[in-house]
């Protein structure tokens, strides 16, 4: 079991009603597809899920570390850099895979198919000064 206790209400409520009915209620969100990712929490070592809205590449999944704009990294994206190996649950197909960060030669490509997928990312990177990273999620 996962440690969800600092999601917002949200949030954890949409991942909720995604894990009861296998993805059938919360695979799309406001109209955009989203995952849910378990990273392992860098310092307590406890599984930390979250749904996250995610694009593909390919046989990739893609998810955007935004934060909302926000100055510091996402929690989540912190945890996975210090251990690449996550669980994925896309609607109903469950899976382990590989997180890495997307390197330049690709990051300009992805960033706007993110920014299709879902337009207030261009403002939040507007917001930060940090350059929000794009992640590959690549089953194992």
């Amino acid at each position: 079991m996962s440690d969800n206790s600092t999601l917002p209400d949200w949030a954890l409520e949409h991942m909720n009603r995604y894990l009861e009915t296998d993805g059938e209620d919360g695979h799309i969100w406001r109209g955009v597809p989203t995952l849910l990712l378990t990273t392992t929490g860098r310092s307590s070592g406890a599984a930390r899920m979250l749904p996250l809205i995610y694009g593909k590449d390919g046989d990739d999944h893609i998810v955007v570390a935004s934060k909302g704009g926000h100055p510091d990294h996402p929690a989540w994206y912190l945890n996975l850099t210090a251990a690449s190996g996550v669980q994925v649950q896309v609607a109903a197909d469950k899976f382990s895979a590989t997180a890495t960060v997307v390197d330049d030669a690709d990051r300009a490509r992805i960033w706007h198919m993110m920014a299709e997928i879902w337009p207030p990312y261009v403002d939040y990177q507007d917001k930060t000064e940090r350059q929000i990273p794009i992640v590959r999620l690549r089953r194992n």
